[in-house]
């Protein structure tokens, strides 16, 4: 749930061991063949089935916009100088 607040987004699960291993093997795939022009969702076509696992809470985009922006000026400090982020 905390996912699908923070970002504001719905999140789909799929039923299968290890899905974040299988996540990750689709995304090498894709990388594998890019130069193809091979979308992502051609590779994982014959992915099993997603479920929608759960949808934002109302109300939490207001909460969580602003930190997401706090959050990404962080990143972009420690990114672009890391040694006054200490």
């Amino acid at each position: 749930q905390v996912l699908s607040d923070v970002f504001n987004a719905p999140v789909f699960t799929i039923d299968t061991a290890n899905s974040a291993c299988l996540g990750s093997a689709y995304r090498a795939i894709h990388g594998l063949i890019a130069e193809r022009n091979v979308s992502l969702a051609d590779v994982v076509k014959l992915a099993p089935e997603p479920r929608l696992a759960v949808t934002p809470t109302p109300g939490a985009e207001e909460l969580y916009r602003p930190l997401l922006k706090r959050y990404a000026e962080l990143e972009q400090k420690v990114i672009y100088n890391p040694a006054s982020s200490c």
